[in-house]
C-alpha cells in the first residue's frame, strides 16, 4: 500500500503530463504551454495552466483553451473526481528571463536592471539574436539603446495608465494603432 501524503489526490497528473497532455491544442491555437501548478491540497484540487504566446490572450480564446483542457484531462484513465481547472496568462509581473518573454513585450515599458548594477526604464524595441532595443526618453527627446540579454540581470514590464508616446513607439518599432495598454496612442 503506497502511504499518501494528508490532503493529497494520488489521482491528479503530474504538471509534465498536463503539459504532454495539453501542448498540441494549444500550439494549434499559436500558444505555448508555459507553467503548469498543482495545489494538491486545495479543495477542490486546483490545477493552474498558464498560456504564453505572442499574441495577447483575450477571454474567447481563454474559454476555448479551457474547453480543450477540461475534456483531455477528464479522459485520463486517472481523472479525479472534482478539480478547479484555471488558464490564464503570465501577468504583467512575470520577470522577463527568456528571449521570446522579451520579444513578447515589445512596446511595453520595462524596468531593467542591469549585470553591472545600473538600471533602465525604457520602451521595449526589437528583439534579434539576443539584443534587445530599448528606447530612452531623455532631454529633447529619445534614444535607442542596443542591450546584451546576457547583460541584464532581471526586467519586469510596468504597468502604463496613460497612452505612450507616438514618437517613442515608433522608435520601439510599434504602430500607434498597436499601443500595448490596447489604447490608441494619442498623438
Amino acid at each position: 500500500m503506497t502511504e499518501r501524503t494528508p490532503g493529497s489526490h494520488p489521482a491528479l497528473p503530474e504538471p509534465e503530463q498536463v503539459v504532454a497532455l495539453l501542448e498540441a491544442d494549444f500550439a494549434r491555437a499559436g500558444y505555448e504551454v508555459d507553467d503548469v501548478r498543482i495545489d494538491r491540497r486545495a479543495r477542490p484540487p486546483r490545477i493552474t495552466v498558464v498560456a504564453d504566446g505572442d499574441r495577447p490572450l483575450d477571454l474567447d480564446t481563454i474559454a476555448e483553451l479551457s474547453r480543450a483542457a477540461s475534456d483531455r484531462l477528464d479522459a485520463l484513465d486517472t481523472a479525479v473526481d472534482g478539480y478547479l481547472l484555471e488558464v490564464t496568462s503570465p501577468g504583467v509581473d512575470r520577470p522577463l528571463t527568456a528571449e521570446k518573454h522579451f520579444r513578447r513585450a515589445r512596446g511595453r515599458r520595462v524596468a531593467v536592471r542591469l549585470s553591472d548594477g545600473g538600471s533602465l526604464d525604457g520602451r521595449l524595441g526589437a528583439v534579434t539574436d539576443g539584443v534587445a532595443e530599448l528606447v530612452l526618453r531623455e532631454r529633447g527627446g529619445f534614444s535607442v539603446r542596443r542591450i546584451p540579454l546576457a547583460d541584464i540581470r532581471d526586467a519586469v514590464v510596468q504597468v502604463e495608465f496613460s497612452p505612450p508616446n507616438p514618437r517613442e513607439l515608433e522608435l520601439a518599432g510599434v504602430r500607434d494603432d498597436a499601443a500595448p495598454n490596447g489604447t490608441e496612442a494619442d498623438a
